[in-house]
């Protein structure tokens, strides 16, 4: 049998030969070697089981509120402002224009004319106590220890009653936040402070560029000026214990000998 020259041929062509051929030899139908019941009805698809029903969520309370987009005037009426120390508490607590509704407000620690204050930017996120009760208190605590300072001569406090995400500490000092800041520490009367969270603040007082808390060493405030120490946040340094070193040593070369002589 010679060899079938399909080179002038379509596809197509060449497949209608070959079906041809084998119609010519008899079948007419495809053949499949697994026989098959082409009668039997077609079998139910299997049961399947229900998922089972997710328990309900639980709703808890978020443990970092929101600061409003544009904050409004904080504190608007300075004629209901604190004029003592003891009265700064309560207030700092019930005041709507210092915190989101609901979050959870902690107040200052500590006594009128303290050897130390020691201003944070905000609660942090484990102060479930008190101010400065969790982790940053305790790195706070050993560093109040190497200063030698007994913790009970130390002022504790906030920049805000309570902890928020991302706050623009600029749009807030704008809105008298900052203002509010040198109240407190005019009614608390510290003979010194150290600030943690340098940038924070600065940017609360209106000093512009984060990079000129470097520079600070006072922080005025309503009735006079108090020396004052800007360090980085203590949530930074347990971060970066590394950075631990600088503080201390910013801490001998400026205000150590000023509070022990306190």
């Amino acid at each position: 049998m010679g060899q079938l020259d399909t080179s002038d041929r379509s596809l197509g062509k060449a497949l209608e030969a070959a079906l041809g051929w084998w119609a010519e030899a008899g079948v007419e139908m495809a053949f499949v070697d697994a026989p098959q019941d082409w009668l039997a009805a077609e079998a139910p698809a299997p049961a399947t089981k229900a998922a089972p029903a997710l328990p309900p969520t639980e709703k808890r309370p978020p443990r970092v509120s929101a600061q409003a987009a544009e904050a409004g005037p904080i504190a608007e009426d300075r004629s209901v402002w604190p004029q003592k120390l003891e009265d700064f508490g309560a207030w700092w607590l019930s005041e709507p224009s210092l915190a989101p509704r609901g979050a959870k407000r902690l107040a200052p620690v500590g006594r009128h004319g303290a050897r130390l204050m020691v201003l944070v930017p905000m609660p942090a996120e484990d102060d479930s106590e008190a101010l400065l009760s969790g982790r940053c208190g305790k790195l706070l605590d050993a560093m109040l220890s190497a200063m030698g300072i007994d913790p009970g001569d130390v002022y504790r406090a906030s920049a805000l009653p309570a902890r928020i995400a991302l706050p623009d500490w600029a749009g807030l000092g704008s809105a008298g936040l900052g203002d509010v800041l040198k109240r407190h520490v005019a009614l608390a009367a510290p003979q010194h402070m150290l600030v943690f969270g340098r940038a924070d603040i600065s940017a609360l007082l209106g000093h512009g560029s984060a990079h000129n808390a470097h520079h600070l060493r006072a922080l005025n405030h309503e009735t006079g000026t108090v020396m004052a120490g800007f360090e980085y946040d203590l949530e930074t340094l347990l971060a970066k214990p590394s950075w631990k070193a600088g503080v201390w040593q910013r801490w001998l070369d400026g205000a150590a000998a000023d509070v022990a002589a306190a």
